[in-house]
């Protein structure tokens, strides 16, 4: 560039072209790849697809274009009036001589950004269901130890302090001091919330900061510190910013104060109620004890009146023992005689009921029983005989066989084993057979002669 300088002190006449090109090179190469934050205005998309718009601020714009190339990746779309935040290179246009930006990456600024963020890891966990109102833990009505995770300096620490020693000074508090704002803040608020779960300590916990702009707030809006609270076995009430603030935090933590100073109130009763209350039940333990101990008085005197000296008592079991041995001694004696009384009448009865002379009537009653039935079986076997011989002549008499004994014969078809009764039933060349009272015949039907 020096010799450029050189050559147009001797007049050295540059053309418009070369003036750009130079001025080009030498400012590409004197300005690295930069961020700059600024408003879009004039934005368009010709055809071509590239975005062309200038980027402002209040006193001074300068033009940029964003390559079609470099579009991928984009979170948002640009538009006028947004505030972004671009990575661009510098450079001229050598056609015009524009001075111009050349546009590599480009993301939304400041708040605007920050709220697209949590929108953005709202709806992600809230599709997740880790909002879900079931999954929020119930807070101790009396904590044995309440922890703080706080910024150890600043006034928030100081006020729930102060709550808590005003409200319920015997609760004890331990603090967990971590930093709630600035680079990696988020990283040491998570980790800390995972220790305490660990150590269990406490048996819940409050997470609180001062109030601020929404970059402030921003460690309560990132994803590892909500992560870090739904994972938490122990109760988090989240008292970050003022009321009108609302975090990430405030939706996943099992209940949400408006502000630290209110979540330290949330957390611990009024003194005043409680030793109202317990002089209230000291009361009624004194007037329960009193009237105890009179009901146990009364007791003691019945008792008392219903002592018997062990001598008169000694006494009176001796005189009963006499009564049971004299019942005892006359039971015995009824028991005894009507013993006897029973035995003298089975004696008779067994007497009465000899089995020997039953036996004897029981031997002639066989005797003659036994007659009886020897006769009425030779009559019944003389009855059956004749009855048999009776019906062995009748059958000899329906006998189809003594009908062929006297000269009969009975005709068949051998193709169907019919019986031929009828003329009409035969044709004449048709075989038949004739079955006689010894042997059969077969006969050919040389003519039919039917009869009236």
């Amino acid at each position: 560039m020096s010799d450029l300088f050189s050559r147009t002190t001797e007049r050295d006449v540059l053309t418009v072209s070369r003036l750009n090109r130079e001025a080009k090179s030498l400012l590409e190469g004197s300005f690295p790849l930069l961020w700059i934050e600024g408003e879009i205005s004039n934005f368009s998309r010709p055809a071509s697809g590239h975005f062309y718009f200038t980027l402002k601020d209040a006193q001074a714009q300068v033009r940029c274009a964003l390559f079609r190339g470099n579009q991928r990746g984009l979170g948002v779309l640009p538009k006028d009036g947004m505030h972004v935040l671009v990575r661009a290179r510098v450079t001229l246009y050598e056609g015009r001589g524009d001075f111009q930006l050349i546009v590599e990456t480009l993301e939304e600024a400041g708040e605007g950004a920050l709220r697209r963020a949590f929108e953005q890891l709202k709806n992600r966990l809230l599709a997740e269901g880790l909002f879900d109102a079931a999954l929020k833990r119930p807070l101790p009505l009396l904590p044995k130890r309440i922890g703080v995770i706080t910024s150890p300096s600043g006034a928030v620490l100081h006020d729930i302090l102060t709550t808590l020693k005003r409200r319920f000074p015997a609760i004890p508090v331990l603090v967990h001091p971590v930093p709630v704002q600035g680079e990696g803040a988020a990283e040491k608020i998570a980790a800390m919330i995972v220790l305490a779960g660990e150590r269990l300590d406490c048996d819940v916990l409050i997470l609180a900061r001062g109030g601020g702009s929404l970059e402030d707030l921003w460690p309560f809006n990132e994803e590892i510190v909500a992560r870090a609270i739904h994972a938490c076995p122990i109760p988090i009430v989240s008292g970050v910013g003022h009321e009108t603030d609302f975090t990430i935090a405030d939706l996943l933590a099992d209940a949400r104060a408006p502000t630290p100073t209110d979540a330290a109130e949330m957390l611990s009763p009024d003194r005043r109620d409680w030793l109202l209350h317990l002089a209230n039940t000291e009361q009624r333990l004194t007037r329960l004890m009193t009237q105890r101990l009179l009901d146990a008085a009364q007791g003691v005197d019945r008792l008392s009146l219903r002592l018997v000296h062990p001598r008169q008592r000694l006494a009176r079991y001796s005189e009963r023992l006499q009564q049971f041995q004299r019942r005892l001694q006359l039971a015995q004696f009824h028991l005894q005689d009507g013993m006897r009384h029973t035995l003298a009448t089975l004696e008779a009865r067994l007497h009465r009921h000899d089995p020997r002379e039953r036996l004897r009537s029981s031997a002639l009653q066989f005797g003659h029983l036994q007659a009886q039935l020897t006769a009425a079986m030779r009559n019944t076997l003389t009855r059956l005989r004749e009855r048999a011989a009776h019906a062995a002549h009748a059958l000899d008499t329906l006998s189809p066989l003594s009908t062929l004994a006297r000269g009969y014969a009975i005709v068949e078809n051998p193709a169907t084993h019919g019986i031929i009764r009828n003329a009409r039933d035969t044709r004449p060349g048709e075989m038949l057979r004739a079955r006689l009272a010894k042997g059969h015949l077969e006969c050919r039907v040389e003519a039919v002669h039917e009869s009236d």
